[in-house]
């Protein structure tokens, strides 16, 4: 037997709920639930086009210190444009960052969470198809 292990969903802790949905739907991540059980839970899943795996943020959602998520990457088609997309919504990104294991293009959301941007180089993109 062969175990499926997905990873389909990542949590993102942040201080302001509504800042952090509004901040990753102009990016383009798609609004899946927005679910409020109590005072002290809530729960906000979105999605990033073309992925299976979604983030969670809300109240009650993780012990971590809003920020503190580093390092989560997301695989996009083409670097250059990912980041002018970013930077036409106002989201601060450097330079593309060339690698021989891909471009890369980094930023961060509101409360200092930080993100990576991976473009593939043309031998694995090839091996993902």
């Amino acid at each position: 037997m062969t175990l499926d292990w997905k990873i389909e969903l990542v949590a993102i802790p942040v201080t302001d709920v509504d800042r952090a949905k509004d901040f990753y739907t102009r990016i383009g991540f798609h609004a899946d639930h927005d679910h409020v059980v109590s005072d002290d839970l809530r729960f906000v899943q979105l999605t990033p086009p073309g992925s299976a795996c979604s983030i969670v943020l809300g109240t009650g959602i993780t012990e971590m210190a809003p920020g503190s998520q580093k390092g989560v990457q997301i695989v996009v088609p083409d670097a250059d444009e990912a980041r002018e997309h970013l930077l036409a919504q106002g989201v601060a990104t450097g330079e593309v960052d060339e690698q021989q294991w891909g471009r890369f293009v980094y930023f961060s959301d509101p409360d200092g969470n930080e993100w990576a941007l991976q473009e593939l180089p043309d031998y694995a993109a090839g091996a993902q198809g």
